[in-house]
């Protein structure tokens, strides 16, 4: 995704909007909690790693512009479209995935202006489109490409 806004300082990125590390950590621990107990998509998470919330906020707090740890700690691209290859995810599973990412975006209070939650919610729906092809049986994804990043796109960030 091109971002007109990249390095323009007075600019932040997405990652700065959101805020920060702490606001992904906090993303993905209430997202996690509702998945497992979710019907539809928490059977693709029973047993996974008790760190699992935390390598997910380290991703996309690397995709909307924060430190690249998921790249120097957990392998990058690399390592995520690895995670995904055999699952066989579901169109309901991706759904349900990103419906309650969304909800849990509003319950922890992620910025709710429509220029955030565009860019936001543009990635998700491109994320998990892409992670519900690389996961088919038949599928043979590229394991090496570059780390996505996204950024503001055409809207600049509303200033109340």
């Amino acid at each position: 995704m091109t971002d007109s806004s990249v390095g323009a300082p007075d600019v932040p990125t997405l990652f700065e909007w959101a805020g920060g590390t702490p606001a992904f950590e906090a993303l993905t621990v209430a997202f996690y909690r509702e998945v497992l107990e979710d019907d539809v998509v928490g059977p693709l998470f029973r047993g996974m790693d008790p760190g699992h919330p935390k390598y997910v906020a380290m991703w996309l707090a690397e995709v909307f512009g924060g430190p690249d740890t998921y790249s120097t700690e957990r392998g990058g691209y690399h390592h995520m479209v690895r995670q995904h290859l055999g699952k066989a995810i579901t169109e309901p599973q991706r759904r349900r995935w990103v419906n309650l990412l969304m909800d849990a975006a509003d319950e922890v209070g992620l910025p709710s202006d429509p220029e955030f939650r565009a860019a936001f919610a543009s990635y998700i729906e491109w994320g998990t489109r892409l992670a519900q092809t690389n996961s088919q049986p038949e599928a043979h994804p590229p394991l090496e490409a570059p780390m996505p990043h996204w950024g503001w796109g055409v809207a600049p960030p509303y200033q109340p």
